[in-house]
């Protein structure tokens, strides 16, 4: 045990060294060794993760692991661990695999740019912080690394500061969290006001005692009778609606597309967004007793994976069609946690990280060849000058798609096939609404393939003489990914177990109540099983007939109906939406506060209104400077006088 110990320490503070190496001593190390000590470090937190998954998941594991008394206050005690269970050890695997993936390609994708260490810094910092996160064993701690990655993706996002649009994505996404964070800390309040503690055992252990069934299950609340563990859930669901980007909180992830290429894969494939789905997964002995929480759960990710697949279908910057991707994706987890169906969430979690993180490495890998450009209409024609790349964004939109037997075949169908067979009614409504994303999904996949790398090129002359395949720093790192786009939901289905309804892979990692226990395989109907398989192939299909046999047709369609045009192009004017509703009012309150209270009340008082009577008294003052000597000598008569009357009032008593 202790060997385990060691090395998930040494997995979690690995990054965190680099981090710290290259951001404070890159005058004396320079970009080269910058680059160096933050790879190593990832490779090896990479590799020892894999032990520790192989351990735990071997041996049915779960172990905490302290590392430091923190927060002692009155009955409020927390402190420093590590907890490492199947569901941990699964995203350890991920986010170091992934990110250490990411560093090596960045070493090539940012050769240009003039700060390296900083980059490599924030990016070692980003992995450290969801480390943090997925390894914690209490809220307090699961907080820091929540905010933790909040503070990087902001410094990633906005890495580029002196792009204004880079400045106003980076503060976006940290906003639009901050709405959803405040929910969450409202959440983990909550449960320590009710629990009396924040530690995971702790916590998990008492809340069947706040079953709807019992007296204490709710409280009163401005008058109102409340029930604790929907309150409680929807607090921290709020949170995830951030993280995660959800329907309503979803508006900085497609913004955050300012940032560098490996950024996007990094947040896109295992940290920030992935933090909500593995909350809810870590939380399910509380999601489980909240049915008006899972519903809402069920509904919002079903909305949210047929919204951002409808804006998919009409996006024309190659990294904005596959992060709207993330955005449906992530709805598909969403609903399947809704569901109960916690196991199939995080297993499409893990395999959606390889393949998403492939196609924004392989949409790098393009933008590189096409000389910065992003624009799908000004591509088209290069698949024969990048064909490693080209080959790569294939195997990533098969996996994506669903296409059989690539990885998010096995992932997304489980999902799908849980929303059905559980029964309820928001189950069947997300089931078709997630065969709908799947036909969608499909569709702005081969539609993104075919605009491209296919056709007549739509580049000038100058970018297309220098289209080139991206050098090997950038290219070799993609190999895990195509591995794991292909093989790694056969490998999680088939040989660890994870969608077993058993669940003993999980081990007791998540909860599902019995009553909640979505009917396993051979239980739902057999055209459900093939529904999204025909659903992703009608996308194919489509896409094929649009863009490769008759590409005026997008345009008629487009001229036909052009109000959904501008619908779905304008985003279901969402930005505008909030500009209208929020940043307007808070622009305009702002500046009424900055104009009474600041100016003309804090200043107007304070230090401004000091210095104007000092000004006043001072010019006064010098009016009587006249440089006339019997101005002076009467002002000392004057002056005299009033000694002796005084004097003579006092002493006399006059």
């Amino acid at each position: 045990m202790n060997s385990l110990n060691t090395l998930l320490m040494l997995t979690i503070f690995l990054p965190l060294f680099g981090a710290l190496v290259s951001g404070l001593f890159v005058r004396q190390i320079g970009d080269l060794k910058a680059q160096l000590v933050t790879c190593l470090p990832m490779v090896g937190s990479a590799i020892l993760a894999l032990v520790i998954f192989i351990k735990v998941t071997q041996n049915g594991l779960s172990v905490d692991v302290p590392i430091a008394p923190w927060i002692v206050s009155g009955d409020f005690v927390t402190g420093w661990a590590l907890k490492v269970d199947a569901l941990t050890a699964s995203m350890l695997v991920l986010v170091t695999w992934v990110a250490t993936i990411v560093h090596i390609y960045s070493v090539g994708y940012m050769s240009h740019d003039d700060h390296k260490p900083r980059f490599m810094s924030y990016l070692s910092l980003f992995t450290f912080s969801m480390l943090m996160l997925v390894t914690a064993d209490n809220f307090v701690q699961l907080f820091f690394g929540w905010e933790g990655v909040g503070l990087c993706s902001y410094l990633l996002i906005g890495f580029w500061f002196k792009k204004p649009t880079a400045n106003a994505a980076a503060m976006k996404a940290f906003i639009v969290n901050r709405v959803g964070d405040f929910g969450f800390a409202l959440g983990i309040a909550a449960i320590f006001f009710t629990f009396g503690s924040v530690d995971f055992a702790k916590v998990f252990a008492t809340a069947t005692a706040f079953h709807a069934d019992t007296p204490q299950a709710t409280w009163m609340l401005f008058g109102f009778s409340v029930p604790v563990m929907d309150t409680i859930c929807l607090l921290l669901f709020m949170g995830a609606m951030g993280k995660s980007a959800q329907f309503l909180l979803h508006t900085w992830l497609p913004d955050a597309m300012e940032g560098p290429t490996p950024v996007s894969a990094l947040i896109h494939a295992a940290t920030m967004v992935t933090a909500g789905v593995f909350m809810l997964a870590r939380c399910s002995p509380l999601f489980e007793l909240a049915p008006t929480a899972l519903m809402v759960v069920t509904y919002v990710g079903a909305t949210t994976a047929i919204f951002a697949a409808s804006v998919g279908l009409v996006q024309n910057d190659i990294k904005r069609v596959i992060a709207y991707s993330t955005c449906s994706q992530l709805g598909y987890m969403f609903f399947a946690c809704g569901v109960s169906a916690y196991n199939a969430a995080i297993f499409h979690l893990l395999t959606h990280g390889f393949f998403k993180a492939l196609l924004f490495l392989g949409a790098g890998s393009v933008i590189h060849a096409m000389s910065g450009e992003q624009d799908l209409r000004k591509m088209g024609g290069i698949w024969k000058k990048i064909p490693y790349t080209y080959a790569c964004m294939w195997i990533g939109s098969l996996a994506l798609a669903g296409v059989p037997f690539f990885a998010g075949y096995f992932s997304k169908d489980a999902i799908l096939e849980a929303a059905y067979a559980v029964g309820t009614q928001q189950g069947r409504i997300a089931f078709y609404l997630g065969i709908a994303a799947a036909f969608m999904t499909a569709f702005y996949s081969w539609r993104l393939l075919f605009m491209a790398f296919h056709g007549k090129p739509r580049a000038d002359h100058h970018t297309m003489s220098h289209i080139h395949e991206s050098p090997p720093i950038m290219l070799l790192p993609l190999v895990p990914l195509v591995l794991g786009a292909i093989f790694a939901g056969a490998i999680g289905y088939h040989v660890l177990g994870m969608m077993d309804h058993t669940l003993a892979f999980w081990n007791h990692a998540i909860t599902i109540l019995p009553e909640h226990v979505p009917a396993h395989e051979g239980e739902v109907e057999w055209y459900i099983e093939y529904a999204p398989m025909i659903a992703g192939a009608s996308g194919i299909s489509l896409a094929w007939l649009f863009y490769i046999v008759n590409p005026a047709l997008p345009i008629i369609l487009k001229n036909l109906f052009i109000p959904i045009y501008r619908f779905l192009l304008n985003k279901w004017y969402f930005d505008e939406l909030y500009e209208h509703l929020f940043v307007r009012n808070a622009l305009s309150a702002g500046r009424f506060l900055w104009r009474f209270f600041d100016v003309k009340i804090i200043d107007g008082l304070g230090p401004n209104g000091a210095a104007l009577a000092s000004r006043l008294v001072a010019a006064r003052a010098s009016q009587m400077q006249t440089g006339y000597l019997y101005h002076y000598a009467f002002a000392m008569l004057i002056g005299l006088l009033v000694l002796i009357s005084w004097l003579v009032y006092s002493v006399l008593g006059f």
